[in-house]
C-alpha cells in the first residue's frame, strides 16, 4: 500500500525518508507520525500476521492501514507494505520501492519485535528461535537491506535499534519463570547491543551514527494483554523485577519516539555506539 500527499511544513527532518519496522502499531506507529510530523516521508513494514510462539494478538493490516492515515495526516508521504524482518528478499523488495518513491533512506529504526516469554507458547523451543530470527537477525537484515541506500547519502543518517531492558538484565528472574521464549528475547535484546557496537564503529567514517535505545515497560499490546498479566500474576518475582525506581507512570510509546528523534536529529549528532536506557532507573534496582 502507499500513500502521495502534499509535502506538510518543515521539520528537522525534512526532506527526509525513515525506514520504521514493527510500524503497524505501539513505539513503531508513535515512531512514524513523530518523525513525520517532523518532516519525514515514511517507510513502514510490519507483519500484520500472528506467530504460534507469541500469546497475545499481534499487529493486523488494519493496524498498518491506521498507521497510513495518521501519517497522512500529517501532510507527508508513505509506502507501508506487509513482511516479515526473517526474509531478506521481502525486505530488499519494500526497501527498492521505498527508494523509487522517496530516492533516500536517511534513517533507519529497526523496532521490531516480539515477546514470546507466556503461556505455554513459550515454553516451545519455537519462541527461541523465533526471538532471535525476530529480534536479533531480523535486526542485522534490516540495516543490511537499507545500508546501499544509506550510503549513497554524503551526509549520513542514523540508525537506532530499538533493544530493551532485557539487553542488560535478563527477563526469567528464578528458575520458576525460565522459558526458551524468555531465553530467546534476553539473549536477542543483548545481541543487538553488539551489532549496535559492530555498525557504530564499522560506519563511523560514512558519517552513519548507530545506538540503541532500551526502554523498560512500555504502554503497547506486546505489554499490555491478557497474556502478559497472566505470566505477571503467575511469576510476582517477574512483575517486581519490572517496577521502576521513579514513581512515574508507564512510559507511553510517543515517549520512546522523543529519544529517537533526538538520536537520529542535529541535537543526537555527536552521540553514536551509545546504549541508551529507558527505563525510569530500572537498571539502578
Amino acid at each position: 500500500m502507499a500513500a502521495q500527499q502534499d509535502r506538510g511544513p518543515s521539520g528537522v527532518f525534512s526532506d527526509k525518508v525513515v525506514f520504521i519496522t514493527g510500524a503497524a502499531r505501539g513505539q513503531g506507529r508513535a515512531h512514524a507520525v513523530r518523525f513525520a510530523e517532523e518532516g519525514a516521508d515514511v517507510i513502514a513494514y510490519d507483519l500484520c500476521g500472528q506467530l504460534d510462539s507469541v500469546a497475545y494478538p499481534m499487529a493486523t493490516e488494519h493496524d498498518l492501514d491506521e498507521t497510513v492515515k495518521l501519517v497522512e495526516k500529517t501532510g507527508r508521504r508513505i509506502v507501508a507494505e506487509r513482511g516479515d524482518v526473517r526474509d531478506r528478499d521481502r525486505l530488499a523488495e519494500v526497501v527498492a520501492r521505498g527508494v523509487a518513491e522517496f530516492g533516500r533512506i536517511d534513517y533507519v529504526l529497526a523496532n521490531a519485535g516480539i515477546l514470546p516469554a507466556a503461556g505455554a507458547q513459550g515454553r516451545d523451543i519455537t519462541a527461541y528461535t523465533d526471538a532471535i530470527g525476530v529480534m536479533l537477525n531480523g535486526v542485522y537484515f534490516t540495516i543490511e537491506a537499507a545500508l546501499p541506500a544509506m550510503l549513497r547519502n554524503p551526509d549520513g543518517g542514523a540508525i537506532v535499534i530499538t533493544s530493551s531492558a532485557a539487553g542488560f538484565k535478563s527477563v526469567s528472574t528464578d528458575f520458576d519463570s525460565m522459558s526458551h521464549g524468555a531465553a530467546g528475547y534476553t539473549a536477542a535484546k543483548h545481541g543487538v547491543v553488539g551489532l549496535m557496537r559492530h555498525f557504530a564503529t564499522s560506519l563511523a567514517e560514512k558519517n552513519i551514527r548507530v545506538n540503541s535505545v532500551h526502554p523498560g515497560g512500555v504502554a503497547t499490546p506486546m505489554v499490555l494483554n491478557e497474556a502478559m498479566a497472566g505470566f505477571v500474576a503467575e511469576h510476582p518475582s517477574f512483575g517486581e523485577s519490572q517496577r521502576p525506581l521513579l514513581t512515574i507512570p508507564m512510559m507511553e510509546p510517543d515517549e520512546v519516539s522523543e529519544t529517537m528523534v533526538y538520536l537520529c536529529g542535529p541535537a543526537g549528532r555527536h552521540v553514536t555506539g551509545v546504549a541508551l536506557p529507558l527505563d525510569a532507573g530500572l537498571m539502578l534496582k
